[in-house]
């Protein structure tokens, strides 16, 4: 069932949703995902949507959240379908909470001080031994960290990117899949530009006006080895009880 044989994981959920096959069939292992999309784009419904369907599969997945607590990741969950308890209890997911402001996973530290976020979160060896790793959201992370901070004041953004990113690469190298959700409306330009190039797969999640309705779709900007996905836009909707639906198509 979780294709071990295949390059690609899949993302289930078939008789669900069409999101797998949309997305031709899954996330390449090794690859890093950039979703990215402005407040209330749906970047958090996609990252549990992912990660539901991976632990379906059978793939183990480690979730970072900078919002929810692992009592609202299950609610959240549970509100879109998506029933994770089992999986909490089997342990084929790691839910970690990155509470900035209350002393919690991320910050046990006095107030005077603010740790250096990335080193912390790279040197958490937990938390990258699952078949991926989602961190939902990535930019709450780059704008607390006082050392990311100082360097993109210094206009030093592409060099305070580079360690997390040959950081990344090492991840995935063994086959692993990252996948971090951003609010480009959060972040410098220039701090996001380092992650956007490396991303194999960058979706942009779009809400867009259409008449008195909004309409929400993902903009599939880069798939590594799926050439002919690219310039793709899905149409979907999140519906309670639902989840993730998939609407409709359109070719660019």
């Amino acid at each position: 069932m979780s294709g071990t044989g295949s390059n690609l994981l899949s993302l289930g959920l078939e008789d669900h949703d069409r999101l797998n096959k949309e997305l031709g069939g899954g996330i390449p292992r090794g690859s890093i995902v950039l979703a990215e999309g402005d407040y209330g784009a749906g970047k958090s419904a996609l990252s549990q949507r992912f990660t539901y369907g991976f632990c379906e599969e059978g793939h183990s997945v480690t979730f970072l959240s900078t919002e929810l607590t692992v009592r609202g990741f299950i609610d959240q969950m549970h509100s879109l379908s998506y029933d994770m308890v089992d999986h909490l209890l089997d342990e084929n997911v790691l839910f970690l909470h990155a509470d900035f402001d209350t002393g919690g996973t991320l910050s046990d530290e006095g107030e005077g001080e603010r740790k250096e976020l990335l080193k912390r979160l790279m040197n958490a060896e937990t938390m990258w031994n699952s078949d991926v790793v989602v961190i939902d959201t990535f930019d709450a992370i780059l704008r607390n960290d006082p050392k990311f901070e100082a360097l993109v004041r210094q206009n030093e953004e592409r060099q305070a990117a580079l360690e997390i990113i040959g950081f990344f690469r090492d991840v995935i190298s063994q086959g692993k899949v990252i996948v971090l959700t951003v609010d480009p409306s959060t972040v410098d330009e220039e701090a996001i530009g380092p992650f956007r190039s490396i991303a194999d797969v960058f979706l942009e999640l779009e809400m867009v006006e259409v008449g008195n309705d909004v309409r929400r779709q993902i903009a599939v900007k880069r798939f590594a080895g799926m050439g002919q996905q690219v310039g793709d836009t899905i149409g979907y909707s999140v519906r309670s009880g639902t989840g993730i639906v998939i609407e409709s198509r359109s070719v660019a």
